[in-house]
């Protein structure tokens, strides 16, 4: 899975196959923890990351909204900016 952010120890990923893998998501990943986010509910649908992760990865997931799915929609990646 191509890496799009890496902050605060937590890694963002997505990886897409055409109509096998919907709806859209992302993969965080954060030591031996891992979370999939729906980015059109933005909450967590599968894994076990913990709390205060889950919370900054929804930050950065509302900060990027529009751009992680147009990467969906066009299956062009692409690295954006950390939280801050």
């Amino acid at each position: 899975m191509p890496e799009i952010c890496r902050f605060y120890g937590i890694v963002i990923k997505m990886f897409f196959k055409p109509k096998e893998h919907e709806p859209s998501h992302i993969h965080a990943l954060y030591g031996e923890y891992v979370g999939v986010f729906d980015l059109g509910t933005m909450t967590m649908t599968e894994g076990d990351l913990p709390g205060k992760a889950q919370e900054l990865v929804k930050e950065w997931l509302e900060a990027n909204r529009d751009k992680l799915q147009e990467m969906w929609d066009t299956q062009k990646l692409g690295k954006l900016p950390p939280l801050q």
